[in-house]
């Protein structure tokens, strides 16, 4: 059931109309009943996989919270009649005991994400390997159904049994309240990656029906509409025309490919995302952004700090911080201090740690090379980065031009190309092929080629391009005002005249009736996010 589908605005609208009647003491049960109804319709397979998922890790959760206590109560008891190392030593026991719960969580439930998601990854690789080996034996592919959402809800899942395994989060004692956690669908379609501890304090929680709250939640659905139907499902057109045809789109008509791309990806996945959070927030609950107009970042990593912010932060704290500090990569940075001096002693473990993040990020957006190869080529291109930090120093001391507002903006226009260029892999889905078109940008780029009629090839209007240009004129101009002066909700509702938010509202319902793309040549396009 697609966001942008007449199906969903159905349910949606009984959900909210229902909610809002229902006890307020049981509107989470409620919820709770809408989310599997939302998955029982998209695939009734889909519930085997995220029940088993909720059931392993609400059990173990029970399981370590279970341990926590008694380590706590055996310490207060014998609080000064034990040794500092018998105390220890209990420590370290008990902490044994919980690691073996959380890894056996761990890999019962990524181990299905693994089996459905990576196994004719994996078989393909296999077949390729034997081809190349000379043997005519090929391995038959496995027709398994991928869930929807599942990358999404098991991280999300593996990161509340991680908090439990960590005493930063108590485990949830109802299995009802932890299974909508798990399940809250405006979050299945593409995320965010919420947290156990920033989403459970209004998902539970009764709420009364306000109306600003539900008029705030209202604009934001509104805006995710406009960025999905005005912009990215009608520049998808062009899009399409140029990396499905390599042979024929080449030189400058890659970069227009790869430019458009950007804005597609960033229409496509932030209006779903402000869907997402606009339909939380007209039900109370508060659900985090998960991008602060990235499109601003002046670097990569800033950009990273921006950019599906859930993602990142859930890699960062998970896989790259443990990883980094356990005790094979400190004796490994030990080994290599010794061995290769310092330089190289300290950037092992973090050098190490970012690799394994990025071939991680990589592969948990698809099962593909392509996304393999983009996710260690952002590792490539931040570790350089990294490494160039004391020239940019010497640079910027010498020239002074930090500070320019000239130098800002080619800053951003840096990281938007190089970021664009990356995504290449993204749009051509094959390796070998994407450094051919990005070094065909270079070596075939002729200005004359695109004029006019080229671009009429790609299957938008004149009217098309302008309306294009003005939709992405009006999200630039939003963005840069909440750069600098914070929410365009917050002016309309405490700040601007009254009649304006009823101006703007309206406008909006009509730009995206109107001129959404749908209807006759166009096809009810899902968010590029949805596969994952």
């Amino acid at each position: 059931m697609l966001f942008t589908s007449y199906r969903f605005i159905g349910f949606i609208t009984a959900v909210f109309i229902v909610y809002y009647l229902f006890p307020k003491k049981y509107q989470w049960c409620f919820l709770l009943a809408a989310s599997y109804l939302f998955y029982y319709l998209a695939n009734p397979a889909y519930l085997f996989f995220i029940g088993a998922t909720t059931v392993s890790t609400w059990l173990i959760g029970r399981k370590l919270d279970q341990l926590h206590t008694e380590q706590d109560a055996f310490l207060a008891a014998n609080k000064g009649k034990i040794s500092r190392e018998e105390k220890k030593a209990w420590k370290a026991q008990s902490k044994a005991k919980m690691w073996k719960w959380l890894l056996a969580c761990l890999l019962f439930n990524l181990g299905i994400l693994a089996v459905l998601k990576y196994t004719n990854f994996a078989i393909a690789n296999l077949n390729g390997i034997l081809n190349a080996l000379g043997s005519g034996q090929q391995i038959s592919f496995v027709d398994l159904v991928l869930p929807m959402g599942i990358s999404f809800y098991t991280f999300q899942t593996m990161g509340y049994i991680i908090d439990v395994y960590r005493g930063t989060c108590r485990a949830e004692k109802n299995l009802g309240k932890l299974a909508l956690f798990v399940s809250f669908f405006p979050q299945l379609v593409q995320g965010p990656i919420s947290r156990y501890s920033d989403l459970a304090a209004s998902l539970y929680t009764p709420h009364r029906f306000n109306a600003k709250t539900v008029s705030y939640g209202l604009y934001r659905i509104l805006w995710g509409y406009f960025k999905k139907l005005v912009i990215a499902d009608r520049i998808l057109v062009a899009v399409n025309a140029i990396i499905q045809n390599p042979d024929t789109y080449q030189g400058g008509f890659v970069l227009v490919g790869m430019l458009f791309y950007a804005f597609e990806l960033y229409a496509d996945f932030t209006g779903g995302i402000d869907i997402t959070i606009g339909i939380a927030q007209t039900m109370g609950i508060t659900v985090k952004e998960n991008f602060i107009r990235p499109y601003f970042s002046k670097n990569i990593k800033e950009y990273w700090n921006r950019w599906h912010i859930s993602m990142g932060t859930w890699f960062t704290d998970y896989i790259f911080y443990p990883f980094s500090v356990c005790k094979p990569m400190l004796k490994l940075s030990t080994f290599s201090r010794k061995h290769f001096g310092d330089v190289i002693g300290k950037r092992m473990p973090v050098y190490l740690s970012a690799f394994v993040v990025w071939f991680t990020t990589g592969i948990w957006h698809g099962a593909s090379w392509n996304f393999i190869v983009w996710g260690l080529m952002n590792f490539v291109v931040i570790m350089i980065s990294q490494e160039l930090q004391p020239l940019y120093r010497r640079f910027h001391a010498r020239f002074h031009v930090k500070d320019k507002a000239w130098y800002g903006v080619f800053e951003i226009i840096r990281t938007i190309l190089l970021m664009s260029s990356l995504r290449m892999f993204d749009c051509y889905r094959n390796v070998p092929l994407t450094f051919q078109m990005f070094a065909n940008m270079f070596t075939h780029f002729k200005l004359s080629e695109l004029n006019a009629a080229a671009f009429l090839e790609l299957g938008l209007s004149g009217a098309e391009y302008a309306l294009l240009f003005v939709s992405l004129l009006i999200v630039l101009s939003v963005s840069i005002f909440q750069e600098k002066r914070g929410s365009v909700r917050d002016f309309l509702f405490n700040t601007a005249p009254a009649w304006s938010k009823y101006a703007v509202f309206g406008v909006m319902v009509i730009v995206v009736i109107v001129f959404g793309a749908y209807g006759i040549g166009y096809d009810q396009t899902q968010f590029i996010y949805n596969q994952f």
